[in-house]
């Protein structure tokens, strides 16, 4: 654990209030200390306002009506409707939803619980180390093993989805879980080998599917060892390659001379569910696991350098340092979109290039009027970009493989922001004279149907190394877009910017309408509306909120609610949506901005009470919530609980997660905190 202190000597003194320097180490290689990756001077709104693009000419596309398309696709199969991740059928505010409740009050950043309303009870779906499989042996903290942990649930469940087994009324369903990173210091005794570490902490990396069932809808779900869905991947699984990447000489190595098949999967965060039923999942940090020469444009522009990677698996496997021979491009095969089919256990994943390579917080899919996917996705990086993919081939509903084949060819698009107000941005926060933060942007085309749009790459180039290609047209740099989810009833779009501190500071980009505060801390959500259909290269944007304590922070803003009477929450991260269109919004960050434990909060989007922000739960002191899965028919809600207690260490673990609700604990539990999917439903 020394040897893990002196590695996050870079964070010590840059993270704020109660956040963790573990945290920073290990989830995003110490990015907050490191300098900013783009540096380019791309077009900032005061720069565009002069441009071809003129306020007033596309305030003019804006206008052409309301939003016409197919509301959550054509059809959604059985196995995903009515969940809470877009698939709801009705509207209106939260008086309309069966799931009522009384907010909490904020809980202190140092209590070491789960808060619940009152009339709700929790408890966990599966934990870290529950065994998956007959033949694979009960959790042992003391006594892990890496052939253990192959077959146990992973560590740091992030992205989580439960979907319904068709034809099972409702009894059985299937949960996808991926796993983001780990964190050895609490997890392992001091005294393990450190080769035996990482290679437990490998096989704690990757992805989880698991059935589930339970005796009625009134009850809680219980997942089933060794069901014929079960399925771990881990970093020896294999992974297609699809797109314009597949097969280039930017992906081949001495293993994979073809180019097509990877290794493993890496960094996975947030996700998304299709309208097919498939899962996809977002590689996001990948670049703290490799060593690279750090000399080129794409290294930097990518984070990668020489320095040792905090977990030192180069140590172990020499293709992840990049600088061995036969593995220069390994590196490249890491940042995409997966796409798994949880209910076919023979199938092999896909990662798919025509959406991009960079730090993918997640994708979400909506069908287009015209009946062509679109994909959204957010570069969670200072400065970076937000992008949108629209696929070549139509949906058909009830032809699951062909429309598993529609994200492997399109067109993808990185969006530019004006704002109606930029003279009057300050970076102060405060509202513009004319009431709102809002403006009109444009998706500018990076591949069209699979071919270059950008002047001097080939698609290739384009699809590896998307962020130097974005660099090129000109987006707006963003303060990183986390989750970014379309609103299946409305087809509005919503981006969780979770924050960026380093905004208007030094020679960095200034505050601007879309990004309205220097030094950024507590995020904010944008609202767009594309123009006339899902496709169209025009939208209006406006900001939904900008996030904070208003007790504390003036510079807050909830789309005209009363501020007094909202839940304070900083650093929005993941989305969802009820039944009824309410927004759902789970935080990561708020212990060291704002003194609370992260939670989940209810925000209403239409009528008199738009903007009103409610409490619903926190999660334990280090913990992040994540992937909220909204059931408010039948009174229940979902979320990933990630590094809870991530501020401890061996014999000194801060938190006790979950299995303190257990009450008295078998041997090897309540030692250690274990990164859990939760469930909250009535009493």
């Amino acid at each position: 654990m020394s040897d893990l202190k002196n590695r996050l000597l870079p964070m010590l003194g840059h993270t704020k209030g109660k956040r963790s320097a573990v945290t920073c180490a290990l989830k995003c290689d110490n990015a907050c200390s490191k300098a900013i990756c783009n540096t380019t001077s791309n077009g900032y709104f005061r720069d565009i306002a002069s441009s071809e693009y003129s306020r007033r000419s596309m305030l003019g596309v804006g206008s052409l009506g309301a939003l016409t398309l197919v509301v959550g696709g054509p059809g959604l199969p059985a196995a995903a409707k009515g969940h809470g991740h877009g698939h709801g059928h009705g509207h209106g505010g939260p008086h309309k939803s069966k799931l009522r409740f009384s907010a909490i009050a904020p809980v202190d950043a140092k209590v070491d619980r789960v808060t619940v309303p009152g009339g709700y009870q929790w408890r966990p779906v599966i934990r870290w180390g529950d065994p998956i499989f007959n033949n694979v042996p009960e959790f042992d903290l003391n006594n892990q093993t890496a052939d253990a942990q192959a077959g146990q649930f992973g560590y740091n469940n992030d992205y989580t989805d439960i979907l319904e087994i068709p034809g099972s009324r409702g009894r059985r369903a299937v949960l996808f879980s991926n796993h983001e990173y780990t964190n050895d210091g609490i997890m392992f005794p001091p005294d393990m080998p450190a080769e035996t570490m990482r290679s437990i902490s490998r096989n704690a990396h990757g992805l989880s599917v698991v059935e589930l069932q339970r005796r009625n809808k009134n009850k809680p779900w219980d997942y089933v060892k060794s069901a014929a869905l079960n399925r771990r991947f881990l970093m020896d699984s294999p992974y297609q390659l699809t797109g314009p990447a597949a097969g280039s000489s930017l992906v081949q190595t001495k293993d994979d001379p073809t180019g097509r098949t990877i290794r493993g999967t890496l960094g996975n965060c947030a996700g998304g569910t299709t309208p097919w039923g498939t899962i996809l999942s977002g590689e996001e940090n990948f670049n703290g696991y490799f060593v690279a020469p750090g000399k080129s444009d794409g290294d930097r522009r990518y984070g990668l350098d020489a320095s040792p990677t905090s977990r030192r698996w180069e140590l172990d496997d020499p293709r992840f340092d990049t600088r061995n021979a036969g593995y220069e491009n390994e590196a490249n095969r890491f940042g995409y979109v997966v796409e798994v089919d949880p209910f076919d256990p023979t199938s092999t994943p896909r990662k798919h290039s025509s959406l991009g390579r960079f730090k993918h917080e997640g994708a979400n899919v909506i069908i287009a009027e015209d009946g062509r996917a679109v994909a959204y996705s957010g570069d969670d990086e200072r400065f970076d970009y937000l992008y949108k993919f629209v696929s070549k081939n139509k949906y058909v509903e009830g032809d699951r493989a062909h429309n598993m084949t529609l994200l492997s060819e399109g067109s993808l698009y990185v969006a530019r922001f004006q704002g109606n107000s930029a003279a009057e941005i300050d970076g102060s926060g405060q509202l513009p004279s004319d009431g709102a933060f809002d403006g009109v942007g444009e998706w500018l085309p990076l591949l069209l149907n699979g071919a270059s749009a950008v002047p001097g790459m080939t698609a290739a180039e384009v699809a590896v190394y998307t962020r130097l290609a974005a660099d090129k047209v000109g987006p707006t740099k963003m303060d990183r877009c986390e989750d970014v989810e379309p609103n299946r009833q409305t087809g509005k779009v919503y981006v969780a910017c979770t924050n960026n501190t380093k905004r208007g500071t030094g020679l960095n980009a200034p505050a601007d309408e879309a990004n309205p505060r220097t030094t950024n801390r507590a995020g904010h959500i944008v609202e767009i509306t594309e123009s006339g259909s899902q496709t169209s290269p025009r939208f209006t944007w406006n900001l939904l909120m900008v996030c904070g304590d208003p007790a504390k922070d003036d510079s807050t803003y909830f789309s005209g609610y009363p501020a007094d009477r909202v839940s304070p929450i900083s650093c929005p991260d993941n989305l969802a949506f009820d039944s009824v269109g309410n927004l759902w919004i789970s935080t990561d960050g708020q212990p060291g901005t704002i003194g609370y434990n992260d939670g989940l909060f209810r925000v209403t989007l239409e009528g008199p009470d738009r903007g009103r922000v409610e409490q619903f739960l926190a999660v334990p002191r280090d913990g992040e919530t994540c992937a909220p899965i909204i059931h408010d028919n039948e009174r229940t809600v979902f979320v990933s609980v990630q590094h809870p207690g991530e501020d401890g260490s061996w014999g000194n673990h801060t938190s006790l997660f979950p299995d303190y609700v257990r009450g008295t604990p078998r041997p090897g539990e309540a030692a250690a905190p274990r990164p859990s999917v939760i469930q909250v439903y009535r009493d």
